[in-house]
């Protein structure tokens, strides 16, 4: 009995030393700075997103995390038991929603990480990481990328106007790639790729070719390669 009652106050001994004490301020001044930060992420995000999709509920998930992560972070620095119960808890979860643009990735990563330099009490590194993404997305911004081509596409009623489609695009184009040729009963249509500024008058000039029924030009945002 002796043995069990000394065991008992052993293992509440290292309770209590595992147990560390966490102040009042520094809960409110980690949490402070995560929410001020994240709140400047979201903002961020809303006004660098060009996309046409953007999701609100993604862009309040974003900055949330980063608050609930350096909540996380001090309570796995208080208490070594709670960290191997969150260590644990979090081993478990499994996030199945897909992220579609890794630009959306480049926020929840931010968020996280800031979430974890706060909660460890290293607000300038958390300050400092701000600014330099910050920056480096307004350089990032300043950066002109060539124009992405365009899809030309031609309907027409002779099978013989890929050779007279060419060389008008010739004239317009300094680059051009057939990118599919339909040759059915009908006539034919072609599909080619090319750059070129004056997109209106190509279309007028392809629209007067010889047995030409419809005339597309269609933009896309497909990845260049140099």
């Amino acid at each position: 009995m002796d043995k069990l009652l000394k065991l008992f106050e052993e293992i509440g001994e290292a309770i209590s030393n595992a147990n560390g004490e966490l102040r009042t301020s520094t809960i409110i001044l980690t949490l402070g700075v995560a929410i001020l930060l994240n709140v400047y992420i979201f903002f961020v995000y809303r006004f660098s997103n060009k996309t046409g999709f953007y999701s609100k509920n993604f862009n309040k998930t974003v900055a949330i995390m980063g608050i609930v992560t350096s909540a996380i972070v001090l309570a796995m620095q208080t208490n070594v038991f709670v960290s191997l119960g969150m260590v644990g808890a979090l081993s478990i979860v499994r996030f199945r929603n897909v992220v579609k643009d890794p630009y959306d990735l480049l926020f929840l990563f931010w968020s996280i990480s800031t979430g974890i330099i706060c909660g460890t009490g290293l607000y300038k590194v958390a300050f400092l990481l701000a600014l330099v993404v910050t920056i480096v997305l307004l350089l990032l911004e300043l950066v002109t990328m060539p124009k992405a081509p365009a899809l030309l596409v031609v309907n027409s009623t002779d099978p013989a106007v890929e050779a007279a489609l060419l060389a008008l695009v010739k004239r317009y184009s300094k680059y051009y790639r057939v990118k599919s040729r339909n040759l059915h009963l009908g006539g034919m249509d072609i599909i080619v790729e090319v750059r070129v500024s004056n997109e209106a008058e190509l279309v007028a000039e392809c629209g007067r070719l010889a047995g030409v029924t419809s005339v597309s030009l269609l933009a896309h945002d497909g990845e260049l390669r140099a």
